[in-house]
């Protein structure tokens, strides 16, 4: 019974391109706490899955979607992963970081002045919003 599950999940997966190469995959990252761990998870989740599926021939569009206090991950300066998104986003194609105006609005309204983000991340008007449109066209939702 297991070979012939196996033999028909290959076949349909045959049928519908799925081994195929060249598949593009795309994925949304959500990271919204502040904790080093998790914005270190995060690009980890993006490194893992670049490899493993480049690895295959296929193609991988990722997006890095933070907001609230994990707007943090994006702060310059502050940022406990700065160096690491600057590495990452030189050696992986594809890859792109999104941060909430909300939230940046809000941080730089309670700071009493504009908060520096990297220059890799760029603002979206929402982060919630990002990651709503971004599932709408296709990308898997990860949330480390």
């Amino acid at each position: 019974m297991k070979k012939f599950f196996g033999a028909a999940l290959i076949a349909a997966s045959l049928a519908t391109g799925a081994l195929a190469e060249g598949v593009t995959h795309r994925v949304a990252i959500h990271v919204d706490e502040n904790d080093p761990k998790v914005m270190n998870m995060a690009l980890n989740n993006v490194a893992n899955l670049t490899k493993h599926y480049e690895s295959q021939g296929d193609t991988v569009m990722v997006e890095v979607v933070a907001y609230g206090p994990g707007l943090n991950m994006f702060v310059a300066g502050k940022s406990p992963v700065e160096d690491r998104i600057s590495t990452m986003s030189l050696e992986i194609e594809n890859l792109t970081f999104a941060a909430c105006g909300n939230t940046h609005r809000n941080m730089s309204k309670k700071a009493g002045k504009e908060i520096t983000l990297i220059d890799e991340a760029g603002l979206v008007p929402s982060g919630v919003v990002r990651l709503i449109e971004l599932q709408e066209n296709d990308y898997s939702y990860i949330r480390p």
